[in-house]
């Protein structure tokens, strides 16, 4: 199947070859009929796609203040590469089309193999979407109509906002694809509708939809329009659906308004208000989010969860539903809006002609596609990889990090990267060219069948981690997961089990840090030390949201469990002895619903050591995320941040400082398949990795509980 997609870094539109994706719990597989091109939100991205690097830095100018920062606490190399692999990620273009539901996910009830549908899908020949972002399509719609139903719905949700009542005059400002829809909507809720553009041919169009409708380019007044067509009073509300950089829409905004009407901004203009123009009248502000309520939210766009409609009436969802049932009505007009049908494979041209005349323009898919097709070859000569190899990659996980960090390490080893796997396809496709895989599926099954593959890289959620561990391992794989390398104890007793039994195999879980140039010297340093050690590390982790998936304790276990157990790993490392028991605090009380990302923990180490882990996401931005000081024998070596270390009362030791901030992943993927392709011990030991883990295990549970946990 094809989709298209854009390059942010270049703005280049491709349309490559993926592996069908596989279908999700909640997700329909939908094979596409028709959909449609948001002129206005494409165009957006292209132009940025396209600009350099002054003009993207001036259209977002506070990612450019993440990037400074950034580069004030990690250093400049490792700021420019996370910027790159960010930009150089592929946009998938296109949210709106219609088509035939072809699988079913588990959970889903409503819908059915069969069923015409439509939903926020990408320009996809097969698109996988959450059942909550689709809506059957009644049977006199077809298929041209149903394709502008989400788009629809993102002026319906603005309409909402405005709460206009029959008999009310409504201001739309900007008559393109949406302000028109906008206005024949406005027209069914009983509104008498004056519209504004400067285009002469969609003003016309906005007159036979009998918009009284007028050409900004002749010099009309829009506000003086607007007071005489009200009798002095103003507009009961204005909706702002124009595509400008220009102020000039919310400046007029709250002059066309009566006193406490309503402005509602569903495009994208200048936004410098005339405090005094609302304060004066009292006029209400809203920016409309897209389709409707649900729309951004995790629990209800991807998992399901929907909104009681006694307490929220009109849903992303039921939105689609309300313009379906208005369409199958004719209560609002589409053919007039479509300006040319074009076929889905000669859709690259689209993206490089002019459509500034143009509305509707839908891409026309093929009725043959082939639903099976889950593995497909990323190089132009495939072969067959050569047995002799002694490592042989297969990649579970095509996300950013694997991208950014762990695949260009793997790159520096002998290791063969012989097929990568990502449930959409589009990821895995990106990665696996950029790093020369040769083969990209959508069936993780495939790659633990194929004996070309002798070592999977998992780099999925943490929740699936275990499944992937176990499965690869029975296949008889050697493993490497990122962390962590368990969510509970019984996921960690489900490993060792089968672990115990395939102990020919190497497991390491990602705990990078102890690889870093800076841990092992620390670890030669304290070698002649004669007592126990006394470490404290900060981790300034940083804010996220508290419905971010890695807070979520089923999917991401929590941030300790998550990335902590990275720090706890580095503690025992150095000491060099397993831990033996743990106690935590985590700030606030239980009545201040705090998650267990502002924590202390204690541990306690089998020759005396101990280790203080302050874990805190409520620091500042300005300083940098990891400080790590170890006390020894009236000696102590201080660690900023994986780039400087410094000794004080070495003998031989004063200072080690790297150009570029180094966490270890380099050495750690080199140390990891040196030992597979010789046959050496796994660089971590399992009875290191399950101690680890069972120590971030304890860290939570002594926090909750407030009392000692022994391993």
């Amino acid at each position: 199947m094809r989709q298209i997609f854009q390059n942010l870094k270049t703005g280049e539109i491709s349309q490559p070859e993926l592996p069908v994706p596989a279908v999700k719990a909640g997700h329909l597989l939908i094979q596409s009929h028709k959909s449609l091109i948001s002129l206005g939100t494409e165009k957006m991205l292209l132009n940025f796609g396209k600009a350099n690097w002054i003009n993207k830095a001036r259209q977002q100018p506070d990612k450019v203040q993440q990037v400074i920062q950034k580069i004030r606490t990690d250093g400049l190399q490792p700021t420019v590469k996370a910027v790159f692999n960010k930009l150089d990620q592929p946009l998938p273009l296109g949210y709106s089309s219609v088509g035939t539901v072809i699988a079913v996910g588990t959970g889903v009830q409503y819908y059915h193999i069969g069923d015409r549908v439509i939903s926020n899908g990408p320009h996809a020949e097969i698109v996988c979407v959450a059942e909550n972002l689709c809506a059957k399509v009644p049977d006199n719609v077809d298929d041209s109509t149903a394709a502008f139903t989400v788009v629809s719905a993102i002026g319906l949700q603005g309409i909402r906002l405005l709460q206009p009542t029959l008999g009310e005059i409504i201001v739309v400002t900007g008559l393109g694809l949406i302000g028109l829809l906008c206005c024949q909507l406005l027209q069914a809720n009983g509104c008498r509708v004056i519209g504004f553009d400067y285009d002469v041919k969609k003003i016309e169009l906005a007159r036979e939809f009998g918009v009284e409708a007028w050409d900004l380019n002749s010099g009309v007044d829009s506000v003086a329009v607007v007071l005489a067509a009200t009798d002095g009073n103003g507009a009961d509300g204005i909706l702002i659906t124009a595509a400008t950089t220009s102020n000039e829409p919310i400046e007029q905004a709250p002059k066309m308004c009566r006193k406490r009407g309503r402005v509602v901004l569903v495009g994208v203009v200048g936004l410098q208000l005339n405090r005094t123009e609302f304060f004066q009248k009292e006029v209400s502000f809203h920016v409309s989010c897209s389709y409707g309520p649900g729309r951004y939210d995790e629990n209800y766009e991807q998992k399901g969860m929907n909104y009681p409609i006694g307490f929220v009436r009109w849903t992303e969802q039921r939105n689609f539903q309300a313009v379906l049932q208005l369409m199958a009505e004719e209560k609002i007009s589409i053919k007039k809006l479509i300006t040319q049908e074009i076929p889905f494979d000669q859709a690259i041209k689209v993206y490089q002609q002019d459509h500034s005349q143009s509305l509707g323009i839908l891409f026309d898919y093929p009725k043959k596609v082939n639903h099976q097709k889950n593995t497909i070859f990323l190089q132009s000569n495939p072969k067959k990889w050569s047995l002799s190899s002694k490592v042989r990659i297969g990649a579970i996980g095509a996300g950013s990090f694997a991208g950014s960090t762990l695949f260009p390490a793997l790159k520096k080893t002998q290791a063969q990267l012989v097929v990568i796997s990502s449930t959409s396809g589009s990821s895995g496709n990106h990665l696996g060219k950029k790093f020369q895989f040769g083969k990209n599926t959508t069936d993780y099954k495939t790659l633990l069948q194929n004996d070309e593959v002798n070592t999977v890289i998992i780099t999925t959620q943490h929740n699936s981690h275990t499944k992937f561990v176990c499965e690869s391992l029975q296949a008889g794989k050697h493993v490497f997961v990122e962390k962590p390398l368990a969510m509970n104890r019984e996921e960690l007793q489900q490993i060792e089990d089968i672990y115990q039994k395939k102990n020919n195999l190497h497991l390491l879980v990602g705990f990078n840090r102890r690889f870093s140039p800076h841990a092992l010297k620390m670890k030669q340093l304290l070698e002649s030390r004669i007592s126990s050690l006394s470490m404290v590390m900060t981790v300034n982790a940083g804010q996220i949201p508290a419905d971010h998936w890695t807070q979520d304790l089923k999917r991401g276990g929590g941030r300790i469990i998550g990335e902590g157990c990275h720090f706890i790993d580095l503690l025992m490392f150095l000491v060099g002895q397993p831990i033996i028991s743990v106690f935590a605090m985590k700030l606030g009380t239980s009545a201040d619903q705090v998650v267990e990302d502002k924590m202390s923990i204690q541990l306690m180490f089998a020759d005396g050591s101990i280790g203080t882990i302050h874990y805190f996401s409520n620091g500042s931005k300005d300083i940098p995320k990891e400080r790590l000081e170890v006390f020894s024998d009236g000696r102590v070596l201080q660690l900023d941040n994986f780039k400087k270390l410094t000794g004080f009362g070495f003998k031989n030791f004063k200072k080690m400082t790297l150009v570029a901030q180094d966490k270890g992943h380099n050495y750690e993927m080199k140390s990891f398949v040196c030992s597979v392709e010789e046959g050496t011990p796994s660089p971590i030991s399992f009875e290191e990795l399950k101690n680890v883990t069972l120590a971030s295990f304890a860290a939570v549970e002594s926090a909750e509980q407030q009392k000692l946990v022994t391993i």
